[in-house]
């Protein structure tokens, strides 16, 4: 699919978001909803599944969550680095590469902003392509471990019908057998390098992100419902320096009532329309 290809006549509350936009330098932040074309599934859109995530607390205080978390992790991965940059992703490439966009912030944690080729991206949540053992802080590319992984566990190997989460993780009912890695250099137990439930987004990366938006002169905000507190609060600093806000999204945000202007649609296709109108 090409980013033309997806483009329409642009709808009235597209034609607004240009126009508050236009001549502007503007900051995104992504969700979830921006890789759903990309075969990652939403947290929260619609048919969504009821999740309840692992958090930190369970995962670094019971070899058993390890066990667990790492064997749907390993599956998900598999799937999720399979997964390529759609035309959305590609559009806010272009747009950064025209001078439009100053940077992109994500939620996300798949690394699809940086394969589609944008340059500044600050992953606020980290990135599923990176480990980071706890102890010494020793960092191993995912690759690295997996191959680990698929060495100690053959058994994984044969999973099928797998759900894939948005954080890259899957569902596993039995993991008794699963040998869990750990750091070669000192011992420690391995993380991949995302936040967990329970964690706080790191500060040079909330700063990173704040400071992103302080230089930009609109915030587009696309495929987030903004439940998680660091999209309000980086909501929160544009509407404090009155920046116009645009949103989309299909589904109710709540930022909704904050924004500029709403567009209730698809990311790929509406942001292919920006590109076409804005670079």
């Amino acid at each position: 699919m090409t980013t033309q290809s997806l483009a329409t006549a642009a709808s009235p509350e597209v034609a607004a978001a240009v126009e508050v936009l236009r001549g502007r330098t503007v900051a995104v932040l992504t969700g979830a909803g921006v890789s759903t074309d990309s075969g990652i599934p939403d947290y929260r859109g619609e048919g969504a599944p009821v999740r309840t995530p692992m958090t930190f607390q369970q995962f670094l205080g019971d070899p058993d969550y390890r066990k667990r978390y790492w064997a749907g992790s390993h599956l998900g991965w598999k799937r999720f680095d399979s997964a390529e940059p759609n035309a959305g992703h590609r559009a806010l490439a272009d747009l950064e590469a025209a001078g439009v966009l100053d940077g992109v912030i994500t939620q996300n944690v798949d690394g699809l902003h940086l394969r589609a080729g944008s340059r500044h991206v600050v992953d606020l949540h980290g990135t599923m392509d990176r480990v980071r053992c706890l102890t010494c802080g020793q960092f191993y590319a995912r690759g690295s471990i997996a191959d680990r992984l698929a060495a100690d566990n053959p058994w994984l190997e044969a999973g099928e019908n797998i759900t894939l989460s948005p954080d890259g993780d899957v569902q596993i009912d039995d993991a008794d057998a699963m040998v869990v890695p750990d750091c070669s250099v000192c011992g420690g137990i391995l993380k991949p390098d995302v936040v967990f439930f329970g964690e706080f987004v790191p500060r040079e990366k909330f700063d990173e992100a704040r400071a992103l938006v302080h230089r930009a002169g609109a915030l587009v905000i696309a495929g987030s419902s903004l439940v998680v507190n660091s999209g309000i609060r980086l909501l929160d600093q544009a509407t404090r320096r009155k920046l116009p806000v645009v949103i989309i999204n299909r589904g109710v945000t709540k930022g909704d009532p904050r924004a500029t202007v709403k567009i209730e649609a698809g990311t790929s296709e509406t942001l292919v329309e920006l590109l076409e109108r804005l670079a």
